[in-house]
């Protein structure tokens, strides 16, 4: 499969899906507001205590819900009495997005696996196996790939790289993700996804044999400095071109 001809080059991806004040981010309202633009989505995934997978970004309950606690502590019964945002819009589960988007638009599914690996990676795995649409998942944790490689090979996996100022990771994680240096050993993508902001540098250049997706490109006049460097972009706040 040549990649440089399929929808992760060809197809914009929303970040977090289409989202606005309307339609909170990694909802089922963006979901669909992505998919009538025809863009590819791009969602976070975790666990909840549960084992339950749901699509959701942050650690704690308070940015998007306005909640105390944290998403880990939660199960599944939990999600009916938060919203998103003041909207009338739910933590979705993976399965709920997917059975929304069914096929009709690509999937890029962010694992957001921090400390053990396995236990999401195996369940997403699992969901996958009945989803007939076209996706691909990518992490900024190299173990996490190198699950899906040993148990999943056939899924497409990328590697997640940026130079992460300001995150509170140690500086060795930090340099690992920056350099992309577990990619030959560790994770082999088929892809590489970098921080835009950090583009061109050193690090991808090695890998000009991968498709180079940027995140997150979030402006017309930020999209036609990063185009110039990558093969496709993850993008929120306008439209690139298709």
């Amino acid at each position: 499969m040549d990649l440089f001809k399929s929808w992760l080059v060809e197809t914009p991806i929303a970040h977090r899906g289409y989202h606005s004040k309307t339609n909170p981010e990694n909802s089922l309202s963006a979901f669909s507001k992505a998919i009538e633009k025809g863009y590819a989505i791009e969602l976070d995934v975790q666990l909840l205590a549960d084992k339950t997978v749901v699509v959701f970004f942050d650690d704690s309950l308070a940015r998007m819900t306005g909640n105390d606690g944290y998403v880990q502590y939660l199960n599944k019964e939990d999600l009916k009495a938060l919203t998103l945002k003041g909207s009338k819009e739910h933590i979705p589960t993976l399965e709920e997005a997917l059975k929304l988007i069914d096929g009709r638009v690509p999937v890029m599914i962010d694992i957001k696996t921090k400390y053990k690996v396995g236990e999401l990676e195996q369940a997403v795995i699992d969901i996958l196996k009945n989803y007939k649409g076209e996706y691909a998942v990518q992490s900024l944790n190299p173990d996490s790939l190198k699950y899906f490689k040993q148990h999943a090979p056939h899924i497409l996996r990328g590697q997640v790289g940026g130079y992460l100022k300001g995150e509170t990771i140690t500086w060795m994680k930090k340099r690992t993700i920056k350099t992309l240096n577990q990619n030959k050993k560790v994770s082999e993508p088929h892809f590489i996804s970098y921080e835009a902001s950090a583009l061109p540098n050193r690090f991808v250049k090695r890998f000009k044999q991968l498709p180079l997706l940027a995140w997150t490109v979030r402006s017309k006049e930020e999209y036609l400095t990063v185009v110039k460097y990558c093969d496709n972009v993850i993008f929120e706040k306008f439209d690139p071109e298709i």
